[in-house]
């Protein structure tokens, strides 16, 4: 998942996206316990698209409110 992509969801979008991927993100850690998990690689790539959206949705709460990036 690519940055500009997430920048052209709404706040709310942004949640739903920021609840799958922490869901997908439990899913994964329960694999690699029990020693189910394939892709290891998949973790990390889940892990960075969760704080990637995580950051542009306080990007997004940021401007709605009318504080300026420092």
């Amino acid at each position: 998942m690519k940055t500009f992509e997430l920048t052209e969801l709404t706040i709310e979008d942004l949640q739903t996206k920021e609840n799958e991927l922490a869901e997908q993100l439990f899913a994964l850690r329960l694999q690699k316990v029990t020693g189910q998990l394939d892709n290891p690689a998949k973790l990390g790539n889940v892990r960075r698209d969760l704080a990637r959206v995580l950051t542009v949705m306080n990007e997004k709460k940021a401007a709605a409110e009318g504080v300026s990036k420092s």
